[in-house]
């Protein structure tokens, strides 16, 4: 599955990087606590979170994440776009709700990767 499979699974709107929606991704976690992707999500390409700040590009970052999307029709601001762009992480939002796309891309084959 691709990030532009993301997009057309979860009728979201990519908002940054469209040149990168060609990545291939395999796994996903959803979470609005950064603190638990940290301690506890491994090798995962897809984050999928109502929180938005900047932190949840920074966590993407460390984790080495593809791709980040915001759920309940949340949009990052400005600031939290360039960060995306500076770190060629793309940002999509989709107006699902977690527990739904979650099962959208679970459903269609993307699985939950491995835990600490």
């Amino acid at each position: 599955m691709t990030v532009k499979d993301i997009a057309k699974l979860l009728d979201a709107e990519i908002l940054c990087c469209e040149d990168s929606t060609d990545k291939e991704l395999h796994t996903a976690c959803g979470s609005d606590m950064m603190s638990d992707v940290l301690a506890f999500v491994k090798d995962q390409s897809v984050l999928l979170t109502g929180l938005c700040n900047p932190q949840v590009i920074r966590t993407a970052e460390m984790m080495d994440m593809v791709c980040i999307v915001f759920v309940r029709g949340k949009l990052p601001d400005e600031n939290m776009i360039k960060l995306a762009v500076e770190r060629n992480i793309p940002l999509l939002s989709t107006k699902h709700r977690m527990f739904t796309a979650c099962g959208l891309l679970y459903s269609n084959g993307l699985h939950g990767g491995a835990m600490n």
